[in-house]
């Protein structure tokens, strides 16, 4: 049995038109540009183009008095002869190959891409393996052994791994000694330390094919074989005893490795990858003291209803005679079109007032620091102190704040990095933790290289200064801006 009752709930839901603007918000320049070109694809109402033709009152005029003779029939003409409605609903009988286009025109400019025609790093060991008198079996197992090395040149594969591959993939059957000396023969191709296994025998296979009678070469091959681990981890007292060396003889020896490439395939690999380069959303610039923002072109582009749709809608619309149920749904889907087409337009440009009005509210409040780029000048910013200033939600900042790129006169930097937490001082003033990095970033570059300064001397520094933080919160820091402990530090 069934059990009917009243009940009343209070719900909050999100608009179309609200998911919209806060999808837009969240990109980037570059990301809207393709974003708009999508939507334009998927909407034949909106256009983008400036340079569309524009029609007088009279001509108009003339369109709708051609209508009215037109009465008596069941089709209508349109103001312009580019469209004819009725090939758009009556298709039923249209052969597939008229719906086909190959989206090319005689009059289009043709534009070629350019492509990099580099040879890339495995073709080039490929080239090399043919220079070598191998048999056809050999030449496969090399070939095995080519396609599993990584951009940078290493194997990091075991060899039992490649046997299993070969008797499984070519029918070869082999061993891991034969792989290995095959292996051997790559090695020896270029760039010196292709085909390495570790970083240890990547570095030892080009000094062994440095050929020149120096002291510091062979001193380097003594350190890389017997004191590897000593070495990556800078325990260089270490190596001063165990190797009898003098401290000019050790520093020669490193001197000579940090020559060397740990990466050798990506001097060639370099070639083919893609550079990436970053557009700013706003632009700041210095005017004789007084900051003036500006945002980005691609972030208010020119989008206005395609004049074909809107007087498409109005042909129909006025036709004094009766409308077919064909037409009846041409001018909803016209309607339905043109005002997805009014959203979009509205979403673009609420979307410019808030990256405007949210990128002046930051630039105002750090003013002392867009003046001169001086990151001590840096004042603690949240998301909820834009928040307030702009009537906005946090989610609405954060949303702006995200992937967005400011250019200064000083550099373009990532929005959200201008945003940090604040720490008082023994004085009691607030400062931001961007300012304590840069102190902390200052301390570490004027050290004593020889003898760098552990996480307490830094934090006993910063205590001198007034900024009573903790030692992990130094060593946190410190991890946040890519700077390895004090002994990794340490240079002869």
């Amino acid at each position: 049995m069934q059990n009917l009752r009243l009940q009343q709930k209070l719900l909050q839901k999100l608009s179309p038109q609200q998911i919209l603007l806060m999808k837009l918000l969240q990109i980037p320049s570059i990301a809207l540009e393709q974003r708009i070109k999508q939507e334009i694809e998927e909407n034949p109402a909106l256009d983008d183009s400036n340079e569309a033709e524009e029609v007088t009152d009279e001509e108009e005029n003339d369109d709708f008095e051609n209508e009215g003779e037109d009465e008596s029939t069941d089709e209508f003409e349109l103001a312009d002869d580019e469209f004819d409605l009725n090939d758009y609903l009556n298709d039923e009988d249209m052969p597939s190959y008229k719906l086909n286009s190959s989206n090319t025109s005689p009059d289009n400019e043709p534009r070629d891409i350019p492509f990099v025609s580099a040879m890339t790093f495995h073709d080039f060991l490929i080239s090399q393996l043919g220079l070598r008198v191998l048999s056809e079996r050999d030449k496969q197992i090399a070939l095995t052994i080519i396609g599993n090395l990584d951009d940078s040149g290493y194997i990091h594969r075991e060899l039992n791994a490649l046997v299993d591959d070969l008797i499984f993939s070519q029918n070869i059957t082999t061993t891991s000694n034969e792989i290995l000396s095959i292996l051997k023969i790559i090695q020896e191709f270029d760039p010196p330390g292709v085909g390495a296994r570790n970083l240890q025998e990547c570095i030892l296979i080009q000094l062994m094919r440095n050929e020149d009678d120096n002291p510091a070469i062979a001193n380097a091959k003594l350190i890389i074989q017997r004191y590897f681990n000593e070495f990556t981890k800078k325990h260089y007292d270490k190596i001063l005893k165990k190797s009898k060396m003098s401290e000019q003889e050790l520093k020669d020896a490193i001197n000579e490795i940090l020559k060397l490439n740990p990466k050798p395939g990506n001097s060639l690999s370099e070639t083919t990858k893609t550079n990436y380069y970053i557009i700013p959303d706003f632009i700041i610039h210095n005017n004789d003291g007084e900051l003036e923002l500006t945002l980005n072109s691609k972030n208010a582009p020119e989008l206005r209803l395609s004049k074909t749709y809107v007087d498409m809608l109005e042909a129909i619309s006025k036709q004094k005679s009766r409308k077919s149920s064909q037409q009846k749904d041409a001018m909803v889907f016209i309607k339905q079109k043109i005002d997805s087409a009014k959203w979009f337009i509205d979403a673009i440009k609420q979307r410019q007032h808030t990256l405007y009005i949210t990128m002046n509210a930051i630039m105002i409040y750090q003013s002392e620091y867009f003046q001169d780029g001086d990151e001590t000048k840096l004042r603690p910013m949240i998301l909820k102190d834009i928040a307030e200033i702009v009537k906005l939600d946090i989610s609405t900042i954060s949303r702006v704040a995200n992937s967005k790129y400011v250019q200064t006169p000083f550099g373009t930097f990532l929005l959200k990095s201008f945003f940090s937490e604040s720490l008082t001082t023994d004085s009691g003033e607030e400062v931001s933790t961007r300012e304590i990095k840069k102190i902390l970033m200052d301390c570490i570059e004027s050290e004593n290289k020889s003898k760098p300064m552990t996480d307490e001397q830094l934090t006993a520094i910063l205590k001198e200064k007034s900024y009573n933080i903790a030692r992990r919160t130094v060593a946190k820091y410190r991890e946040q801006l890519n700077i390895p402990v004090a002994r990794l530090r340490k240079e002869l």
